[in-house]
């Protein structure tokens, strides 16, 4: 008997993830035990990672469509168009668990996989960022982990040469044991030259590229959806080991080979590995697959069936070639000095045959491990959101300055300059706006077009309330693209959660995904691509809600384009929006007031749409010189940020509507800080528009912070701004 052809059972389908039900509903389905080789497909492709069970039946409420939409979820990634027969492709996935474990290969791998995931479709990549989640600065681990991570993240983007144009970092207790590492890519295509992966030509070749087959990243999937527990850390075989440089001849020899019209269908192996590649591309074909295992270039003797089809090694792709057209990707792919075998076939059984030496070690017919896989609509405790505060409960005796200085200096709030100067933000060249600001955007070819990309997530007030929280997430992140001057397009997203078999847990996620859909609805948003990670907890104590949200927009002219931060002195300032004085959830609450209490600030979708189009509008007619979202930290947090970069000062006056402080860093939605050298037409358009602008004061040759009594230099705020951060990797 070939290795792995023995009967499974129960005790087997448990260690690999699947309860007793799932093991009884599958001999039910094939009318017989599988052997190990089965049930390791079925592990995979049942896998919460694999298959959404726990999610697929409310994903399906979320908004998709939109007229410039070319290919929403189910793909690889999603596709927009942004005209000119120009296509932008994008998708953010989780590396969490395996980040965990090995944060730098984690992390690492984590921008293999999506970078993979892009030019799979046909696109070059052109942007990565980064949505990263750590414990307390004062846990043991999280040194370690930033280090590992951010390290992880600069080798393999740097190495590949590909921008990191953009991200979020932040820190809470409740990732101590579960840190979330969350990468995004975003591709380039022509819309007339875009790649799927459905396998739909019986007879085609079945041809496997890349790097060779290891043992790494084995259980892979399954690993990622499961708890963790005090033995996490013996996990680390599972975690794969990347290889920058080889993804960079990839990458290369791929488009060259989609150039030569010679692919019918291409999926990279990246979850699951060769399981999920070959299942999904003849399932979404409605064929068959047949392959044979000891074709599969390995790079370890010995290897068995199992161990092949379950193997996450990086740097892999499947492809479906058109006859006659295999010689020319061996040829191609010997010039790029990369693996190229003829592994299997397209076949009518709609089967999936795998075979080792000639013998078959598994037979299943496609559409039982992914049609068939479960779906589940879980108990679920609808979110009770959090008592308001009350501001009014708050006596605050701090002076002023140290109320700033004590924000610009906590984990959230400090400069994140420390990790992006780490990445390479300007390879490829065309990089206008680089991490620090609202957006990272870059231009499209040699073109005046660009895209402007973010992401966002506050997921303190999603534990408050998770679908408002969800819904801010949106509101922010269709804010922070309008505030450089692009229109919103679409967004995907990252869904990381706890154990969604508890009911309370369950209905964080219920709750966020209809906050989504409600936003995306209200600002024509819509949602193109995603994952979900779940089970994002250790020994019982799950992370706080953190739906993740990555959006695209597009800046027709980029002549038509905005800073974040001040440009000259002698402009007026101005702030755009309602300042009613939330203090829940704020920042300033938890670092100064101690509390993490209250509702999110409410968000006006309707109003965050207005004023947004208002700022695009103004940004485009020339008349601003500097815009900022306030999000985080309030307009305090947001004047200060705007000062640093150009050592620009500010003399301010408040409205005596609010204490100093409350106006300062309340996080009210719906509002950007402006400057601009015609106050006049921007006042004047404001009032037509029935928009609230607040004229707050000046920008200032002299490099300070003049408020009031108070007078805080640049050179103090930025050196306390800037030193939290080192102080806490190199602990």
């Amino acid at each position: 008997m070939i290795a792995d052809t023995q009967p499974a059972t129960l005790a087997m389908a448990e260690a690999h993830g699947l309860n007793q039900e799932e093991f009884v509903a599958i001999e039910k389905l094939i009318g017989r035990l599988p052997n190990k080789v089965e049930l390791a497909l079925f592990s995979a492709m049942w896998s919460e990672h694999c298959s959404y069970k726990s999610t697929r039946i409310h994903l399906k409420k979320l908004p998709t469509q939109a007229p410039w939409v070319i290919c929403g979820p189910g793909e690889n990634a999603g596709i927009i168009s942004i005209g000119d027969g120009d296509a932008i492709v994008f998708k953010m996935e989780s590396h969490n668990h395996p980040s965990y474990i090995e944060p730098f290969q984690g992390a690492a791998t984590g921008v293999g996989g999506i970078l993979r995931d892009i030019f799979t479709m046909g696109a070059r990549p052109i942007a990565l960022l980064n949505a990263l989640r750590f414990g307390e600065p004062s846990h043991p681990k999280t040194p370690h982990l930033l280090s590992g991570v951010v390290s992880g993240i600069s080798f393999y983007g740097n190495c590949v040469g590909v921008p990191t144009v953009g991200g979020e970092c932040s820190f809470h207790p409740c990732y101590n044991d579960n840190i979330l590492v969350n990468a995004m890519c975003v591709g380039l295509v022509n819309d007339q030259r875009i790649f799927y992966s459905a396998a739909s030509e019986v007879g085609a070749s079945v041809l496997y590229v890349g790097s060779k087959t290891g043992r790494d990243g084995i259980h892979g999937a399954s690993m990622s959806s499961a708890e963790f527990n005090e033995e996490s850390e013996e996990k680390r075989p599972t975690v794969q080991v990347g290889d920058p440089f080889a993804e960079k001849l990839l990458i290369e020899a791929c488009l060259e080979l989609m150039a030569e019209d010679a692919i019918l269908s291409i999926q990279d192996m990246g979850a699951a590995g060769l399981t999920s590649s070959s299942l999904e591309m003849a399932s979404k074909g409605n064929t068959g697959i047949a392959l044979e295992l000891s074709h599969v270039p390995m790079r370890e003797p010995g290897m068995t069936p199992y161990e092949i089809m379950l193997s996450e090694s990086q740097e892999r792709m499947l492809m479906v070639m058109k006859p006659g057209k295999e010689a020319v990707a061996e040829r191609i792919f010997r010039k790029w000095q990369l693996d190229c075998a003829h592994i299997g076939r397209i076949t009518d059984t709609k089967h999936v045959v795998l075979s080792m030496h000639g013998q078959v070690v598994a037979d299943l017919p496609i559409t039982v491990l992914t049609d068939a896989a479960p779906c589940y609509d879980r108990p679920s405790i609808p979110v009770q959101p959090m008592q308001a505060f009350n501001a009014k409960q708050l006596t605050i005796s701090m002076p002023l300055a140290d109320m700033f200085l004590t924000l610009l200096r906590s984990a959230d709030l400090c400069s994140k300059r420390w990790i992006y100067e780490q990445y390479d933000n300007t390879v490829m060249g065309n990089t206008r706006f680089g991490s620090g600001g609202d957006a990272g955007v870059v231009r499209i070819g040699d073109s005046q077009k660009a895209i402007a990309t973010a992401s966002d997530c506050t997921p303190r007030y999603c534990r408050a309330d998770a679908r408002l929280g969800a819904i801010q997430a949106v509101a922010e992140n269709y804010r922070n693209l309008s505030a450089v001057g692009a229109t919103p397009l679409a967004i995907t997203n990252c869904l990381n959660f706890g154990n969604p078999q508890k009911p309370e847990v369950m209905g964080q996620i219920i709750a966020a995904i209809e906050g989504i859909g409600e936003a995306c609805r209200a600002l024509d948003y819509p949602v193109v691509s995603g994952n979900v990670s779940l089970y994002n907890e250790t020994s019982g104590k799950g992370i706080d809600p953190t739906p993740t949200i990555g959006g695209i927009g597009l800046i027709q002219d980029l002549r038509a384009t905005c800073a974040s931060h001040f440009q000259t002195a002698g402009e007026t300032i101005f702030l755009l929006g309602n300042t009613p004085g939330h203090i829940g959830q704020t920042l300033f609450l938890r670092e100064i007031g101690g509390k993490e209490e209250g509702t999110p600030p409410p968000v006006d979708l309707a109003a965050e749409k207005a004023h947004a189009a208002f700022v695009r509008s103004h940004i485009q007619q020339g008349t601003l010189s500097a815009c900022h979202d306030l999000s985080d930290g309030g307009l305090g947090i947001a004047l200060v940020e705007m000062m640093m970069p150009g050592a620009i000062g500010a003399t301010i006056t408040l409205p005596n509507n609010l204490p100093d402080w409350q106006f300062l860093f309340a996080e009210d939605q719906g509002r950007y800080l402006l400057a601009t050298s015609q106050p006049d037409i921007l006042a004047a358009a404001a009032q037509k528009a029935g928009i609230s602008l607040c004229k707050l004061g000046t920008t200032t040759s002299d490099p300070t912070l003049s408020l009031a009594d108070l007078r805080l230099p640049i050179t103090t705020l930025r050196t306390t701004h800037e030193a939290t951060l080192p102080q806490i990797a190199q602990k």
